[in-house]
């Protein structure tokens, strides 16, 4: 019998292969665009023990390795950004991201008092843009990312989260 993911809080021992899997996951959507210098590549392992610290952080875990990730914070609006979400490339399509961003909408919800959830992806990110849509996201807007790339915004109601997934 195989193993079960496990959808936990990140602790800060979880930061250096939290890392190395934005890292790995994130090449795809870096290819997508011809550019390697999208944020996910060039954050340090310090930002990510900072985001670690002051962020509402979720791991997937298959056994002791970290094999998905989301990260979540209240922003100035009080709306709930949720970002950086990946999951190992062998374990997509399972529902994995799906239960990662449940987490991370209910404990903004429930524990930092988020009213409505914002996520920004690149425009080209099809895979990524029909998870969102199928928990219940809507497109709000576009965006310009830091690094160049035309991102799309969207959000949905902060009382929709316990459909997600």
């Amino acid at each position: 019998m195989g193993m079960s993911v496990t959808i936990s809080v990140a602790t800060e021992q979880d930061a250096e292969q939290i890392f190395r899997l934005q890292y790995l996951c994130f090449q795809s959507e870096a290819a997508l665009y011809g550019n390697y210098r999208i944020a996910p590549l060039v954050q340090s392992l310090d930002s990510v023990k900072e985001e670690l610290a002051a962020d509402c952080v979720f791991v997937a875990r298959l056994g002791d390795e970290v094999v998905g990730s989301v990260r979540g914070h209240i922003t100035d609006d009080g709306a709930a950004s949720i970002g950086k979400l990946c999951v190992h490339p062998r374990l997509q399509g399972h529902g994995i991201g799906a239960r990662l961003l449940r987490a991370a909408e209910s404990a903004l919800a429930e524990e930092r008092g988020a009213k409505r959830f914002r996520l920004h992806t690149g425009h080209r990110s099809e895979g990524s843009l029909r998870l969102y849509r199928r928990v219940g996201y809507e497109t709000v807007g576009t965006s310009q990312g830091t690094d160049g790339v035309p991102m799309i915004v969207l959000e949905k109601a902060a009382g929709e989260y316990a459909a997600t997934a």
